[in-house]
């Protein structure tokens, strides 16, 4: 599956520049996944975490280029031993979360995926400067709905994406964290072929750009207080 490809990208903006370019008040922005957070298979530039910093920019709010700690193929114990091995360094005003649809296509158990996604919420809240309020999960997406999928049980694929989500949502609401569903809008696809990349597989910039509009509510909330 394209999800075994490796990728890993930091974009993170070179201090001079932010100190030329960008009045002071800007917000640090950090955002954790895999596939789906790297943007396997779109340009750099359409990536979420990038479009999302530039549609915040555009309303004012001065977001900084995400650093994005994200690989294709990862599960949250990847996620968790290179968060551990890379130390970033916080407080971030923004923290994302994605992560999941490989534990579901690998079929790891959702009471380790429960677990695992328990300890990165917690990094996560503690990145953003122990404030739960600045931490935003996103649901899985449906890969079920994709050419890849074709062949496959999609319904039994539909149902575990769901249950993987149920458990991601239940716990997102207990530690007190945002929680945005893009997993509709992904399952879009089946009936339109320009949400997804090249490889039919992962999400288009196009499919990117609705995601950011869902967010931009919730994150313009995070980042006003600020002002």
């Amino acid at each position: 599956m394209v999800f075994s490809a490796i990728m890993l990208f930091a974009c993170t903006p070179n201090p001079a520049t932010i100190e030329t370019s960008m009045p002071t008040s800007t917000y640090r922005f950090l955002a954790l996944g895999d596939s789906y957070t790297i943007g396997e298979s779109v340009d750099p530039s359409e990536r979420w975490p990038v479009q999302l910093a530039a549609a915040m920019r555009a309303e004012g709010l001065l977001l900084e280029d995400p650093i994005i700690i994200a690989q294709t193929g990862w599960t949250t114990s990847d996620l968790l031993a290179q968060i551990e091995a890379s130390q970033p360094q916080g407080p971030f005003d923004l923290v994302t979360l994605l992560i999941g649809v490989n534990n579901q296509y690998q079929g790891k158990d959702i009471e380790s995926y429960r677990e695992e996604f328990g300890k990165l919420l917690e990094l996560s809240i503690n990145l953003a400067g122990n404030n739960p309020g600045r931490v935003v999960v996103l649901s899985i997406p449906d890969w079920g709905v994709t050419p890849f999928a074709e062949g496959r049980e999609r319904d039994r694929i539909r149902a575990q994406i769901d249950q993987f989500n149920r458990v991601n949502q239940t716990e997102s609401l207990a530690a007190g964290v945002h929680y945005v569903d893009v997993t509709p809008i992904s399952r879009q696809a089946a009936e339109d072929s320009r949400l997804l990349a090249a490889d039919q597989l992962h999400p288009s910039g196009k499919m990117y750009a609705a995601w950011v509009d869902l967010l931009r509510v919730t994150v313009t909330q995070i980042l006003q207080p600020k002002r």
